[in-house]
C-alpha cells in the first residue's frame, strides 16, 4: 500500500471513529496512548530489563489517557470536544516538557523543580540544544484531534452522557490502573515507598500517574516541618553519633589555622584527569596535581547529586547532608536552619566568601548562603560581565578568576572561599581562540566539546594556581578541588562508549559518576587514595584538617582520611556504591569487574544503610529538625545580618 492509499484509509478511520462521541473518545485515547508509548521508547533510558517491563511500558499509559481525557465528559454538548482538545494539549505539553527536561538532566519533573524556574533564563544555548525538529510530533494526535472538530466534512454527533456512561470510563481508568500496579508490584515490591527512584515510577506507572504520585510527595514533605518537634532530632543524633568517624591522629589539626580554598570544577567526570586525547592530555594541570608531594588526590570519589545538580553538591559540602529526592533544598528550604562550614568556622575567626560569575538569584544563591553565614557573596554584580567575557551560563573561568583576586585580597585571614567555575557547562560552547585542542570527533556535538571547554577550565585553574603560589598563599592555605556533578549525562552512551572503548552499560554508567577530589595541604604528604567517598564526606574531613572535632555536629559523611571511614556512596535515588558492590536500579555489580551478583544478607544489610541515611537527612532538611539543636560552642546563625548587595553598583546605578 502506497503513502497516499495509507493516508485515505487512517483519514477514513480517524471520521469513522469520529462518527460517535464516544468513537471520538476511543480515537483520542488511542492516539494518546500511541505517542506516549513511542516517546518512552525514543526518549527515556528507563532500564527495560525483562517481558513484565516491557509489558508495563505498553499498558501504562492507557488507564491515565482513560481518565483524563474521561474529565471532558463532564462537559456538556460541543464543549466535550473541546474539552478532549484542552486536555489532550495539557497532557501532551507535560509529556514534552519530560522529554526536554529529561535531555539535559536524565530525570523527570517534580513540582520542587518548578520554583527553580527562575533559573531557566539563564540556560541560554542549552535549550536551543535540546529542541529537536521532529518534536512537532509529540503534538501531532492534538493537532489531528482540531482538525476533525474544526473540519465541517466531519460531523460532530451529540454528546449523551448519562452518569452510568460517566461511571463506566472513569471505573475502566481505576481497574486498569489496578491491575497495572498490580503487576508493578509483583515485579518490584514496595514501589510506592521504598524507591526514591522517578525511572521506577514512570517505569512501571507512566509519566501521569508519576505526576500525581510526585504531587503527593510533595504535599507530604510539605507538611513535614509543622509537625516536626524537638524528640525527632534525638533520632538523628543517635544515628550520626553511632557512625561518626574519629578523626586520624595523624592528620587531626595539621591545617589549624590555615586558609581554605575551594574550588568548584563545574560538571568535571574523573574519568578525564590523566585522559589523552589523540595522544594529548586534555586536563595536564590537574593531572600534575595527582604527582603533587602535599596533595591528596581521590581516585574513588563520587557525586551524590540529585535534581539540585550544582546546588546539590554545594549543599552537601557546606553541611554534610543529603539533598532532597525532589527538587533542590537551595530553591525550597533556603530559610531553614543550618550548621554550615561558613558558620562553624566563624567560631574559629575565619572570614567567608563566595565567588561566582553568575547572579545572585540563580539557585537562590543570596538567601540561602545567608542561612549558612556566609560573610560575602561575590556574584556578577562585582565583575566585568562584558559581551566578550560571557558565554553560557555567566563570565568565563579565565576572566572570572583574574577578576576574583582583587575580591580575595580585601578579605582578612583566616579566610573559607569558593570559587565557582562555569565555563565547563552543557551545551559547552567555546570560541575559537579559547579552544587550544581540538573536539573528539564522535558525532556528538555535546560530548565533542567537552574536551575543550575542560581544557579552558585546566589553564584557568593553572593561572590562578599561579597567583596563589606568586602571592604566598599557596602555602598558607588548603585547597580543595572537586567535581560536582556528571558533565555527560546517559543520554550520549553511544558517543562515550567511542571515548572509552567499552559499552557503556548501567554498571558502567555508575562508576562514570566519580568527579575528582584533590586536597592539597601545605607541609603534608598527600598521594593517590583509593578509598571510596563522596561529596557528603568532604566537610568532616575538612574540619578534622583543621582540628575541629565533628562529634557533636549531625554530618551524615564521614572523615575520608579516618580510619573508621565508611565506604558506602549512597546515591540520591538509593542506588549506591561500596568497594566491592554496586547496585543499579536493583541489579547487583561486582564493583572490582563489573559481574552481576545475587542479592545476600549482607547487600540487603547495605541497602538499608543507604535507606536509613537518606530517609533521616530528608528528615533533618523537611523538618528543619536542626532548629530544635544547636552543638555546643556553635552560635546560630540570623540571616537577617547579611546584606549581599554590591554598594558599588548600587552607587553607581544611582548616578
Amino acid at each position: 500500500m502506497n503513502a497516499k492509499k495509507m493516508g485515505r484509509a487512517w483519514l477514513t478511520m480517524c471520521r469513522s471513529l469520529s462518527n460517535q462521541y464516544i468513537g471520538f473518545f476511543i480515537l483520542a485515547v488511542l492516539l494518546f496512548w500511541l505517542k506516549t508509548y513511542i516517546a518512552y521508547l525514543a526518549e527515556f533510558n528507563l532500564g527495560i530489563s525483562n517481558s513484565m517491563q516491557e509489558l508495563l511500558l505498553l499498558i501504562n499509559p492507557i488507564s491515565s489517557a482513560v481518565f483524563f481525557l474521561g474529565l471532558a465528559l463532564l462537559a456538556k454538548d460541543a464543549r466535550f470536544y473541546r474539552w478532549i482538545i484542552i486536555i489532550n494539549f495539557i497532557l501532551s505539553f507535560i509529556l514534552y516538557a519530560n522529554i526536554v527536561y529529561y535531555r539535559f538532566f536524565s530525570d523527570f519533573i517534580t513540582l520542587p523543580t518548578l520554583t527553580q524556574t527562575k533559573n531557566f533564563g539563564d540556560l541560554g544555548g542549552s535549550i536551543w540544544e535540546l529542541l529537536k525538529w521532529y518534536d512537532v510530533f509529540y503534538f501531532l494526535d492534538t493537532a489531528i484531534l482540531a482538525a476533525l472538530v474544526i473540519s465541517k466534512r466531519v460531523p460532530l454527533p451529540q454528546v449523551q452522557a448519562g452518569r452510568f456512561k460517566k461511571s463506566i470510563v472513569f471505573a475502566s481508568a481505576i481497574l486498569m490502573f489496578s491491575v497495572n500496579l498490580a503487576l508493578a508490584e509483583a515485579d518490584r515490591p514496595q514501589l510506592l515507598t521504598r524507591t526514591f527512584d522517578r525511572n521506577y515510577i514512570v517505569k512501571y506507572l507512566g509519566v501521569y500517574n508519576y505526576l500525581i504520585y510526585d504531587a503527593f510527595q510533595s504535599m507530604k514533605s510539605s507538611t513535614q516541618r509543622a509537625f516536626a518537634n524537638k524528640s525527632d532530632i534525638t533520632t538523628v543524633l543517635n544515628h550520626v553519633q553511632a557512625t561518626y568517624a574519629k578523626p586520624n591522629p595523624k592528620y587531626f589539626g595539621v591545617a589549624k589555622g590555615k586558609n581554605v580554598i575551594y574550588i568548584h570544577l563545574e560538571s568535571l567526570q574523573n574519568f578525564i584527569i590523566n585522559y589523552k586525547l589523540d595522544g594529548e592530555e586534555v586536563t595536564p594541570f590537574l593531572n600534575s596535581l595527582t604527582r603533587d608531594p602535599n596533595t591528596f588526590y581521590f581516585d574513588n570519589f563520587f557525586h551524590q547529586t540529585g535534581q539540585g545538580k550544582t546546588s546539590d553538591a554545594e549543599f552537601m559540602l557546606e553541611n554534610s547532608l543529603y539533598g532532597l529526592p525532589q527538587g533542590a533544598v537551595f530553591t525550597t528550604k533556603g530559610q531553614n536552619t543550618y550548621h554550615a562550614a561558613p558558620a562553624i568556622l566563624h567560631q574559629y575567626g575565619y572570614t567567608s566568601a563566595v565567588f561566582h560569575g553568575n547572579y545572585k538569584t540563580f539557585w537562590n544563591r543570596d538567601e540561602i548562603y545567608k542561612s549558612f553565614g556566609f560573610d560575602h557573596f561575590f556574584d556578577a554584580s562585582y565583575y566585568d560581565m562584558n559581551d566578550e567575557d560571557v558565554l553560557n551560563y555567566g563570565l568565563k573561568d579565565k576572566p572570572f578568576f583574574r577578576e576574583s583576586i582583587p575580591l580575595l585580597e580585601t578579605l582578612k585571614e583566616p579566610f573559607y572561599v569558593k570559587f565557582i567555575t562555569l565555563s565547563n557547562h552543557f551545551p559547552y560552547p567555546i570560541s575559537e581562540e579559547d579552544a587550544t585542542i581540538p573536539p573528539a570527533t564522535t558525532g556528538d556535538g555535546s560530548v565533542d566539546r567537552y574536551f575543550q571547554t575542560a581544557r579552558y577550565l585546566d589553564e584557568a585553574v593553572k593561572e590562578f594556581f599561579d597567583y596563589l603560589k606568586k602571592s604566598g598563599l599557596y602555602d598558607r592555605s588548603v585547597i580543595i578541588l572537586y567535581g560536582d556533578h556528571y558533565g555527560i549525562s546517559e543520554n550520549h552512551n553511544k558517543a562515550m562508549a567511542q571515548i572509552l572503548g567499552k559499552e557503556i552499560t548501567p554498571y558502567e554508567h555508575a562508576q562514570l559518576q566519580r568527579v575528582p577530589l584533590f586536597i592539597h595541604v601545605p607541609g603534608v604528604k598527600g598521594g593517590v587514595i583509593h578509598e571510596f567517598g563522596g561529596q557528603i564526606d568532604l566537610l568532616p574531613t575538612l574540619l578534622h584538617l583543621l582540628g575541629i572535632d565533628t562529634k557533636n555536629y549531625v554530618h551524615f559523611g564521614t572523615d575520608l582520611l579516618s580510619p573508621d571511614h565508611q565506604e558506602i556512596i549512597p546515591f540520591r535515588n538509593g542506588d549506591f556504591v561500596t568497594p566491592t558492590v554496586t547496585a543499579v536500579n536493583g541489579k547487583y555489580y561486582d564493583t572490582k569487574t563489573g559481574e552481576p551478583l545475587k542479592e545476600t544478607p549482607e547487600i540487603k544489610r547495605l541497602e538499608q544503610i543507604v535507606r536509613t541515611k537518606l530517609d533521616l537527612s530528608d528528615k533533618v532538611v523537611y523538618g528543619d529538625l536542626l532548629r530544635f539543636y544547636t552543638p555546643k560552642g556553635f552560635k546560630p546563625v540570623d540571616p537577617s545580618k547579611y546584606d549581599y548587595n554590591n554598594r558599588e553598583d548600587e552607587e553607581g546605578s544611582a548616578h
